[in-house]
């Protein structure tokens, strides 16, 4: 009953970058280079995939409950952009509250074709296997 009890327990974890507040307030536009920033904080993330070179360092705090979907209390992204030549351009900070909720699209592309209904997909096979002269299929070494 205990391990029944304990499993149903709220969790709390932290996922991704735990970052110095400190170290991350140290970083100074058109001071610091990449290799300063790989030394204050570690590896990116992430790192961006167009425009100009950008590193992230994300950490998202869940709570989960029983075998409920977790659920993201807490989030930061660090966004740390440099220049042409390697320099620190921007420092920005995100936090949960400052994102987006993204509405996909739940439209359809139609298909131009027959609509079969399942007793049809059931019983669209019948008769379709027929061999010329009623003989089976011979499996070899027969």
């Amino acid at each position: 009953m205990a391990l029944s009890v304990w499993s149903c327990q709220e969790r709390i974890s932290t996922h991704g970058y735990v970052g110095d507040p400190e170290a991350i307030a140290r970083i100074e536009p058109g001071v610091h280079n990449r290799l300063e920033v790989a030394q204050f904080l570690g590896t990116p993330s992430s790192t961006a995939m167009f425009g100009e070179e950008t590193w992230l360092y994300i950490t998202e705090k869940r709570k989960e409950f029983a075998f409920f979907k977790p659920e993201i209390i807490e989030q930061q992204v660090v966004a740390i952009a440099f220049n042409d030549a390697g320099v620190v351009d921007a420092v920005d900070e995100y936090l949960l509250a400052d994102g987006l909720l993204i509405d996909p699209v739940s439209r359809t592309t139609p298909t131009y074709g027959k609509q079969v209904g399942l007793l049809e997909q059931f019983l669209g096979n019948v008769g379709r296997f027929n061999n010329e002269g009623g003989k089976g299929v011979a499996l070899p070494g027969q």
